[in-house]
């Protein structure tokens, strides 16, 4: 009997620590994250600012493009600031803000990773985003 909790205790360790060794890939949870945006897409229709005059706040499914864009390009302070007005935008939702969060989570665990190697955009990254996040 004995034998049973040991065996037991062990697949436990070895499933959580297989668990902890899955690292998602920043790009997919984006395009994840996009692909949900766009498919319910619930903002509503932006007023009219008048001829020639684009409208103050593109739709989600647009800033999330741009997002994945801007990541593409190495240009992560600009990620960062792009996904989080994104994640203050109210007309998400909750399917879209789960998308977005996981999409956070990842890129913000890449970012973290590439700071702590020294990644000057990196570094910068972070601090905007901190900077962001003690500013509400």
């Amino acid at each position: 009997m004995r034998g049973i909790y040991i065996h037991c205790t062990l697949l436990a360790a070895i499933v959580v620590g297989l668990s902890a060794c899955h690292k998602q890939d920043p790009v997919i949870e984006l395009e994840k994250a996009a692909a949900e945006i766009a498919k319910t897409e619930t903002a509503p229709a932006a007023p009219d600012a008048g001829p020639g005059l684009a409208p103050a706040n593109p739709p989600p499914a647009q800033q999330m493009q741009q997002a994945i864009a801007d990541y593409k390009a190495g240009k992560m302070e600009d990620t960062v600031t792009r996904l989080q007005v994104l994640r203050a935008t109210a007309v998400l939702s909750p399917q879209q803000r789960m998308a977005l969060q996981d999409s956070v989570a990842a890129v913000m665990t890449e970012i973290y990773t590439l700071a702590e190697k020294g990644d000057p955009r990196a570094i910068a990254a972070v601090a905007q985003y901190e900077k962001m996040q003690t500013a509400r």
